[in-house]
């Protein structure tokens, strides 16, 4: 699903954000990818989505390459791709089933369709009771579940997920984590950036890929010797 093979990525002004980074994430694996705030996690799960492109090294992502994919064709890796963010990026004053069938109709989904997915999806991440309240009427919980469903859209082949509890309670966190966990045993592949320690150790059967610096310096499915030196 998801290959790093020797990554880096420079910036002019910010210097080396990634350096040689090398990781496989499988059909159906979950992993979090953790790291202090600066060593490149937003960056790694921006390149996975094609946002921004490696300086050196390939990314592939559901058979498509940094390498060989255009700018024009980024739309079809993203179709196979769904995004989470920590601040949820609903749109202000529309409903939780607003905010989903708008994600539905950028995709060309047809009017006929629109409403009935949209219940299913939101049914898929416990909120067919709250379809019709306001974005600014949900719990934070609710409001990330809204951005899940939304995230569902295309039935994505790989979820990435940047800091998706880091606004929640320990308990919303829970949820949000448990139903991460439900689409991960549909066979979705899960890549998850946190900070968060406690809610790593909560779960230690999730595989953990920690970042220093712009290395990868540790990756729980690897002994410590392999790990060690980054890529």
């Amino acid at each position: 699903m998801i290959k790093f093979n020797k990554v880096t990525r420079d910036f002019a002004r910010r210097g080396r954000a990634l350096d040689e980074v090398s990781f496989e994430l499988r059909k159906a694996e979950f992993a979090f990818l953790t790291g202090h705030s600066g060593s490149g996690k937003s960056t790694t799960l921006r390149l996975l989505h094609l946002a921004d492109r490696p300086t050196s090294g390939e990314v592939r992502v559901c058979g498509f390459s940094s390498d060989l994919t255009s700018d024009r064709e980024v739309w079809k890796l993203r179709r196979r791709v769904g995004m989470v963010f920590q601040d949820f990026r609903l749109l202000p004053g529309r409903t939780a089933r607003e905010n989903v069938e708008f994600a539905l109709e950028v995709t060309g989904a047809s009017r006929s369709e629109i409403l009935p997915r949209a219940n299913r999806l939101l049914a898929q991440v416990g909120l067919s009771a709250k379809g019709g309240a306001r974005a600014e009427e949900l719990s934070g919980g609710e409001r990330q579940r809204v951005a899940i469903a939304r995230a569902l859209v295309n039935e994505p082949q790989v979820l990435l997920a940047d800091e998706p509890t880091g606004n929640l309670d320990e308990r919303a966190s829970r949820g949000i984590m448990e139903l991460f966990r439900e689409l991960n045993a549909s066979g979705m592949a899960v890549l998850m950036a946190t900070h968060d320690l406690e809610l790593i150790r909560a779960f230690p059967s999730i595989r953990t890929l920690e970042l220093s610096e712009g290395r990868l310096v540790f990756d729980s499915s690897l002994s410590p010797a392999a790990t060690t030196g980054g890529s």
